[in-house]
């Protein structure tokens, strides 16, 4: 390793080692700048799929290609120093084999320069996640509502009610068997959520899971009020950047068209 080789604080050892103990932050992140913010504050920063809704108008994260997110990836990584970047594998890119996930997963590593992929499944999974962490690559699981999924899970709803808390349960168990170090919670119920952080051994980071998770992540439009499509129930919007800057557009177009725009007193033609 070269001297200048950066050394950062978090890896995925040390977000395993957070289990149990203060919660952990997360948000996602697609651009440089809004990284800086995000590396300051959290833990974990994903460079999520969402991003296919969120920057490019797509229906659903479906769309979203490796080269989208190897770079934003990029863009990502040159905002960060302190926290774990984590990058989403899209859809299409790691459930054909475990060969085809490796292929794509140490691909997204490299050209990154990120520390783990999230993918998301569970006990179909197990094998992939296996193998992945096997040849070195951190995995974060993601069982629940799984987006990827949402044309087989008949629209974006809870999971895990009634009968089907045991299935959950047991995607949870095969990720962690797996060896990931860390599995995301999408809306869930309360209780199951809590009850699945209880019983693993890895931290639990929750999005509509319950304040017992080991953390909590959410899209950052959407806590920033930036993204106004729709609005998730188990979303706490922060802020209404959205609202402030249609305000600030607007009277930014009023003083042009009233020729008082600000600064233009003086062009830079003047001799005074």
């Amino acid at each position: 390793m070269s001297a200048s080789t950066p050394i950062r604080t978090l890896t995925p050892l040390a977000i395993r080692a957070q289990k149990g103990k203060t919660p952990l932050v997360c948000l996602t992140a697609y651009t440089t700048p809004i990284a800086r913010l995000a590396d300051a504050t959290c833990d974990i920063v994903l460079v999520g799929d969402s991003v296919g809704m969120v920057l490019h108008g797509l229906p659903s994260t479906l769309g979203v290609t490796m080269d989208m997110m190897i770079m934003h990836g990029k863009a990502v990584m040159r905002g960060m120093d302190r926290a774990l970047c984590v990058v989403d594998m899209p859809f299409g890119s790691y459930e054909e084999s475990p060969a085809q996930a490796f292929r794509n997963a140490s691909r997204l590593l490299a050209e990154t320069g990120a520390a783990a992929v999230k993918l998301e499944g569970g006990v179909h999974m197990k094998e992939t996640i296996a193998f992945l962490v096997a040849r070195g690559v951190p995995v974060m699981g993601h069982i629940g509502l799984t987006p990827q999924a949402v044309n087989v899970l008949g629209g974006y709803r809870v999971q895990g009610r009634n009968e089907d808390a045991q299935r959950v349960m047991d995607d949870a168990h095969a990720v962690e068997e797996a060896g990931a170090f860390s599995i995301v919670l999408e809306k869930l119920p309360r209780n199951l959520g809590s009850a699945i952080t209880t019983r693993l051994g890895i931290p639990t980071i929750g999005i509509g899971a319950g304040p017992e998770c080991d953390g909590q992540i959410l899209v950052i439009d959407d806590m920033l009020g930036l993204f106004a499509e729709f609005k998730p129930k188990f979303v706490k919007r922060y802020a209404s950047l959205a609202d402030n800057a249609a305000t600030a557009l607007a009277t930014y177009a009023q003083e042009v068209r009233e020729r008082s725009f600000p600064g233009q007193e003086h062009s830079f033609g003047d001799n005074a």
